[in-house]
């Protein structure tokens, strides 16, 4: 016999979280057994949010699908790899430190041991400078108050990770990896420093990678310009007048003809008089502006282009800040200059309109336009481009031959949904240059390196000094390298350390090798690399997703996952995407509280990957009427009393729910095999619909014995079998208790509190370490029809006493029903639940029912 269930007689979501968000954690619930082979070992790259703030709704809906395979995959008996991780370095944390604390890095200051923020922040321009360690130091603070607010969520949320795997992007393991795999891509000849044209962000002032590049329409406005040609003028228009002591030539397309006897000529530019020379070049645009366009260093990425491809010299007036440079570059005329030095891009643009206006040398007013500009993805000003010394690691930008083992690696991947590789193949075969991978911050991985200083005083930036991977992490900014003491810092003979940081994604593009301990635990690592799955959003397969690859092919040779999982954004009610910086998000924990977080992972997996879903509190409403049903539902099947082990399930309409949930098995578990949860879910949850609309009702009576009680749904029954044929109130009762265990497994990886609290009245263990559901368990011989033909049935009698606005306890005299399947239904049951006293049946060929219902009189 099995034990009497423990269902609690009003059973209730509210408190179920906090119950068992502690009872996993003290029963290692989720603890990885890395005891385990490879081949019994699921591992997840899981993505490692960003720690500046708060997390936002649409975190919960991607982190909610990675967790529901998660749970299916340990179901299914693989021993799951789950870490979890914050990514707690880079310009965000830095940026809400400035703020948080009124503070600003100047690392040319001490370290003050002994300092502490201010209580009330001032404004931006009154922020007290710090020395770079004091500020690491604040940022570290901060982080770790986030990071605590963060695992709240996600604790509440319901994620089964083993948050004994814990790592942060900025810890000492993860700094060394990043250190390791630098300095092996150093030695490779993978990594290398250039000085060249950079696009530059002018409020971080910090060097940007074409992966963090985003286009934003801005107004600006084209003026047409008079250049100087000993015969005649000729007009370019532009929408950045101010780079003109900058121009280094002018370019038409070779096949101009208005502009073919130009080329190889020279002409002077307006104001500044600087002879340039007119050339040509394919990427000119015949039908744009003028058709002949203005060179300058750089004023876009054509630009820089143009320049490098025409061996054209280098006239810099930007300075790291966005302002004008004090001294002109060589040949230019400083009179007209000294108009302009020191100004913002802004001020400059208006200040050479107004001369451009003076000299006669503007045609007609400015043309108002709007176009893409390009922007760093967390800044508020257009990028720059400015000739900085940046460290690269080689990504097939510039190499055909890399490029193209790179497509091939994309090729080998699986893709959920498989049409997202093509963003994969699209950003690849359009990459411009190599990855650069320095910043030029504060709170990031230092670039482990050092320069030898020569007896000039200058670094001698051809010899770095690197040091031995044992002795990683290191900060050059206040480690010594070998052979030299602090003393000889920045002195002539001496040493001096590379002062920049690395891009956040060099580190996170290690992840799998951070969470796994390369290096460090080499049989955890050989357990779980190449990992099985990389969960992430579509919007950063040309950053997160690729970088990874790049890091996996140059050091490993492999993939760093067999798959990647692609989640969709969450929309606002006006269709844009929920972020941060647009200010439209919404934080989860509110909702979480009040609605249960099973109801929201419900709403959240109802979104399938790659799929971007509207924010909708009605969609959690639904959700949690579903767990609500669930509890309710699973009381009164428990509370029909016990069941012998070993009862057999003999009656048609058992056999037939059973067959009909057999299927529902195999599909739901076809579907997370492919990493379709939402597919799994609808499944469930509409056998679940009809199991206690229809199936339930049929077998009420039945299950409580003839003589019983009707009850509700939540209320105990009586057994009542005195005079009741037993064998079939008990294959009744056998039949819903097999369904309930099938139902709340298929339900778990989705609904993990409400699945466990109920699995708990009544079984051993967690529900989250039982087996998926096997179709070929169930008991055998059932026809799915037989329960589909009675449901419709039973349906109809039901729709005719709401249109007759009685009760649907009312009896019913007669009801006549004919089709050609009238031979499959279960009559008791249908006559019991209907409450029909002649029950007429009429073989016909039309497909369907037909029942015509007779109500008794009422009394």
């Amino acid at each position: 016999m099995t034990e009497k269930p423990r269902a609690p007689e009003k059973p209730t979501l509210d408190g179920l979280e906090a119950k068992w968000v502690h009872l996993w954690d003290e029963r290692g619930t989720y603890r990885f057994d890395r005891t385990k082979g490879r081949a019994a070992i699921y591992s997840i790259d899981t993505p490692p949010p960003t720690v500046s703030g708060s997390l936002h709704v649409g975190h919960v809906f991607s982190y909610t699908h990675t967790d529901a395979v998660a749970r299916f995959q340990r179901m299914r008996g693989r021993e799951v790899f789950y870490p979890i991780g914050w990514d707690d370095n880079g310009l965000p944390t830095e940026r809400r430190v400035q703020n948080y604390f009124g503070v600003r890095c100047d690392p040319s200051l001490p370290y003050d041991p002994s300092f502490e923020p201010p209580d009330k922040p001032g404004k931006q321009g009154k922020q007290i400078p710090v020395s770079r360690r004091n500020f690491v130091e604040l940022c570290n603070r901060l982080t770790e108050i986030d990071e605590e607010a963060f695992e709240d969520v996600w604790r509440r949320v319901g994620l089964s990770v083993d948050w004994s795997l814990l790592y942060t992007t900025i810890g000492e393991s993860a700094r060394a990896t990043a250190q390791r795999a630098f300095l092996r891509n150093l030695a490779r000849g993978e990594a290398y420093v250039s000085e060249a044209p950079t696009l530059w962000d002018v409020t971080f002032r910090t060097a940007v990678a074409q992966a963090e590049l985003e286009d934003r329409e801005q107004p600006g406005a084209y003026h047409r310009i008079r250049f100087h040609a000993d015969d005649r003028p000729v007009y370019i228009e532009t929408t950045r007048p101010e780079l003109l002591p900058a121009c280094v030539a002018l370019v038409a397309h070779p096949d101009d003809d208005r502009y073919r006897e130009l080329v190889g000529t020279t002409v002077r530019t307006p104001l500044f008089g600087v002879e340039v020379p007119v050339v040509a070049h394919h990427l000119a645009e015949p039908d744009k502006g003028s058709g002949i366009a203005m060179i300058c260093t750089f004023g876009d990425l054509t630009d820089v282009t143009w320049w490098r491809e025409l061996n054209l010299p280098t006239r810099a007036i930007l300075d790291w800040q966005g302002r004008i440079l004090p001294e002109p570059p060589d040949g230019v005329a400083s009179g007209p200059y000294a108009e302009l030095a020191g100004k913002t891009v802004h001020s400059a643009r208006e200040r050479v309109t107004e001369l451009l206006r003076e000299s006669g040398d503007l045609d007609g007013d400015p043309r108002p336009i709007s176009r893409p500009v390009k922007f760093y993805e967390k800044g508020t000003k257009p990028l720059e481009i400015v000739t900085t010394r940046q460290w690269y690691i080689r990504n097939g930008g510039r190499d055909a031959e890399l490029r193209e083992r790179l497509l091939a690696r994309g090729a080998e991947l699986a893709w959920y949904p498989h049409y997202m590789k093509a963003r994969y193949d699209n950003w690849v075969a359009g990459l411009a240059g190599d990855w650069l991978i320095s910043r030029q911050r504060f709170f990031g991985v230092p670039i482990p390196v050092w320069y030898p200083v020569g007896a000039d005083g200058e670094p001698v930036h051809g010899r770095p000094i690197t040091p031995s991977e044992e002795t990683l992490p290191v900060d050059p900014s206040s480690d010594v390298p070998p052979g030299y003491t602090e003393d000889q810092r920045g002195k002539p003979d001496g040493f001096i350390g590379d002062p920049d940081v690395m891009d956040t994604w060099a580190t996170s593009s290690l992840t799998p090798q951070i969470a796994g301990g390369w290096e460090r635990d080499p049989e955890l690592f050989a357990a779980v690399f190449p990992y099985d799955l990389r969960p992430q959003a579509h919007d950063i397969i040309r950053t997160w997703l690729f970088s990874t690859v790049v890091r996996a092919h140059l050091e490993h040779d492999s993939l760093p996952w067999a798959g990647a999982a692609l989640s969709g954004w969450i929309l606002d009610p006006d269709r844009k995407k929920m972020s941060k910086s647009k200010g439209n998000v919404v934080t989860p924990m509110d909702l979480l509280t009040q609605h249960g977080s099973d109801a929201v992972r419900y709403w959240a997996a109802s979104g399938r990957l790659g799929t971007d879903t509207a924010f909708d509190t009605g969609q959690i409403k639904v959700g949690r009427r579903l767990a609500i049903k669930i509890l309710n539902a699973s009381k009164f099947v428990l509370g029909l009393g016990e069941v012998p082990d070993g009862t057999p399930v003999t009656e048609p309409l058992d056999l037939a729910m059973l067959a009909t949930l057999a299927e529902v098995v195999r599909e739901a578990t076809t579907a997370f095999e492919a990493n379709d949860y939402t597919r799994s879910l609808e499944r469930t949850e509409r056998f679940f619909w009809n199991l206690c609309d229809d199936y339930l009702e049929l077998v009420k009576a039945r299950a409580y014995g003839e003589d019983g009680e009707d009850g509700e749904d939540g209320e105990d029954g009586e057994d009542g079998e005195d005079g009741a044929d037993q064998s079939a109130a008990a294959s009744a009762r056998a039949a819903l208790r097999e369904a309930l265990s099938v139902v709340l497994r298929l339900f778990a990886p989705i609904l993990p509190y409400v699945t466990e609290e109920v699995w708990s009245w009544w079984q051993e263990g967690s529900v989250h370490r039982a087996a998926w559901p096997d179709a070929g368990a169930l008991p055998a011989g059932g026809d799915p029809a037989v329960l589909a033909a009675t449901s419709d049935v039973l349906r109809q009698v039901r729709r005719a006493k709401s249109a007759a606005k009685v009760s649907m306890r009312a009896e019913v005299e007669r009801a006549a029903v004919r089709g050609a399947d009238v031979a499959r239904l279960a009559e008791p049951d249908l006559r019991a639940a209907g409450r029909i006293a002649d029950l007429e049946l009429a073989t016909v060929p039309e497909e369907g029912f037909t029942v015509d219902v007779t109500l008794a009189p009422a009394e």
